[in-house]
């Protein structure tokens, strides 16, 4: 995936995003996400957050910090914050994944829902991530990737691989882009509807009283 693709895609997606891939993706995915920050009060990012359609589920007592690529999209999540009164965000900005301008051991969760696959170098993006939650901290990924065997899903999905840089998104990501490629452990993964399209995969950064669940 290449930035001005990206770009290009969402200040298309901009206008309709809530009444048509907001609403399909924001059915459990995003709500459940949130659900798993929502334990105690802590700070929070989600990476790419969009138009902000899922900023509602957070719990007050948080605080809310949302970045995105798109100034178009981000403009649409400013003006939900405003007609929602949603005092929890305290900060929506225009930052690059890639690279974010938060202080390390900074959030106590991080959410990235429907976003490794739309973003350029997605392994850079998660090394970010890793970077800025705390140890102890929850990271929450909710994102479509490539089935794992031979079949017709994965048929379709090498199909339409040639049209990333026109879709806006990675169709045929495999999930160990993303597991091989960080020291965060898995604690929990769920498929998500519509039929099992879409994966919850929630991890954990290390640390000294954390335990592996799934070492021995």
């Amino acid at each position: 995936m290449q930035l001005e693709h990206i770009l290009r895609s969402y200040a298309r997606y901009a206008p309709v995003y809530d009444h048509t891939f907001g609403w399909l993706l924001n059915f459990r995915g995003r709500s459940l996400a949130a659900h798993l920050t929502n334990r105690r009060p802590g700070r929070i990012l989600e990476v790419g957050v969009g138009t902000g359609i899922s900023l509602p589920f957070y719990r007050k007592e948080h605080q809310v910090h949302g970045i995105d690529i798109s100034p178009h999209m981000l403009e649409r999540a400013r003006r939900r914050v405003h007609s929602k009164n949603l005092d929890h965000v305290v900060r929506l900005e225009i930052m690059d994944a890639r690279e974010m301008a938060f202080p390390d051991d900074y959030f106590d969760a991080v959410v990235a829902a429907y976003v490794m696959s739309v973003v350029p170098e997605p392994q850079r993006v998660l090394r970010e991530i890793e970077r800025v939650c705390k140890a102890g901290g929850d990271v929450i990924i909710v994102n479509h990737f490539a089935a794992d065997k031979k079949g017709t899903r994965r048929h379709f999905e090498a199909l339409l691989s040639p049209l990333s840089h026109k879709l806006g998104w990675r169709p045929d990501m495999p999930i160990d882009e993303i597991l091989a490629h960080t020291s965060l452990h898995e604690v929990r993964r769920q498929t998500l509807p519509p039929m099992g399209l879409f994966t919850l995969l929630h991890l954990k950064k290390a640390s000294p009283d954390f335990a592996d669940p799934a070492r021995p």
